[in-house]
């Protein structure tokens, strides 16, 4: 019966490199959460009081604020650590 070949190589290790690990910058939660609350209370408030007197002139792009603020936040929590 042949005889088994055997292995020339070593095991696999991984290479010997430290990783740092990435932290996120202490603002960036705060703001983000703070822009989802914005965008939240700026819709809310358009629909409680339309006829404010900064609220109601800009009528349907109150919408469109608030949602930017939302998605700012989101985008923001897409880079948090």
């Amino acid at each position: 019966m042949p005889k088994p070949k055997t292995r020339k190589k070593a095991v696999y290790t991984p290479p010997q490199t430290t990783q740092q690990v990435k932290m996120s910058p202490r603002w960036l939660a705060p703001v983000m959460v703070a822009s989802w609350i914005i965008g939240i209370l700026w819709i809310a408030i358009y629909y409680v009081a339309p006829t404010a007197p900064f609220i109601g002139d800009l009528a349907n792009w109150n919408l469109l604020i608030g949602f930017v603020f939302i998605i700012f936040g989101v985008v923001l929590s897409t880079r948090w650590r």
